[in-house]
């Protein structure tokens, strides 16, 4: 009887420890997340262009309250939250206008950008409004400046960040692919078009990933989650053309910042 009670006894104290223990693992990693300085950085993926409800003290840069970065404040907040992403941003307007934020003490960095140095946007406008032959020459430029230029301006970027927060984590979040080729869209570009578009995207993705791990950053690859999400899938994330408001072109939605990019910096901070 002795002997069985020492054991109850035994297993009750051994179970208040693993209580705990684990308490105080659950306070201590609540704890680290609300100690966070965080400064959200780049360009229109990271400010929300494309999913409405603007700051209006953000002017031209169109920060949204449903981008990403301020969702990830919302729901971990950390003990600061700096968001100095603006849209039509590239590399050298990160560098000059978005790092006053950063410090030692700065946590977590998160930041989209090259899309614009290699001409995105002017991309998809050639591509909708001339000829297909215009288009394929384009889109061949683009890679081009992906493959030459855009790794050294990466650089700058990254090492410039890394200068004013040594001690940070920095996530550098990718670009989803825009079409699903096969697709439910009956009329607009040729698959062949879209499939040209759909990769010069995965190689902007695998140059930028390539540089971020070369720094020692975190790469987050939004791919992934925006697959049976792009335009002509019937459930799409991204705004096809709009113009009656074309800055918003082919940029996610309320429904991409939250779950697509949202859920990737979640993962990666």
């Amino acid at each position: 009887m002795k002997v069985s009670r020492l054991v109850a006894f035994s297993s009750s104290l051994l179970l208040g420890a693993v209580l705990a223990l684990t308490g105080a693992a659950t306070a201590s990693a609540a704890q680290s997340v609300q100690g966070v300085d965080y400064v959200a950085l780049g360009d229109s993926y990271s400010s929300g262009v494309g999913a409405g409800s603007y700051d209006s003290a953000s002017g031209s840069c169109k920060r949204s309250t449903k981008a990403y970065p301020v969702l990830w404040a919302a729901s971990h907040s950390p003990s600061s939250f700096s968001f100095t992403a603006c849209s039509g941003a590239r590399t050298s307007d990160v560098t000059s206008g978005q790092l006053g934020p950063l410090n030692s003490s700065t946590d977590l960095v998160s930041i989209s950008i090259g899309g614009n140095d290699a001409g995105f946007a002017d991309v998809m406008t050639t591509c909708v409004l001339q000829s297909e032959a215009t288009c394929l020459g384009r889109i061949a430029t683009a890679r081009s400046y992906v493959g030459a230029t855009l790794p050294g301006n990466l650089d700058s970027v990254y090492s410039a960040i890394r200068a004013k927060a040594p001690s940070a984590r920095v996530v550098v979040l990718g670009y989803p692919r825009f079409y699903k080729v096969g697709g439910s869209c009956a009329a607009g570009l040729s698959d062949k078009v879209r499939t040209a578009i759909n990769d010069a995207a995965d190689l902007l993705n695998t140059t930028t990933a390539k540089r971020a791990a070369d720094h020692g950053f975190a790469f987050a690859d939004v791919a992934g989650k925006f697959t049976g999400h792009e335009i002509c899938s019937g459930d799409a994330w991204l705004h096809s053309v709009n113009w009656l408001n074309i800055g918003e072109s082919y940029h996610p939605t309320a429904a991409g910042q939250s779950g697509g990019y949202l859920s990737v910096l979640d993962s990666a901070a």
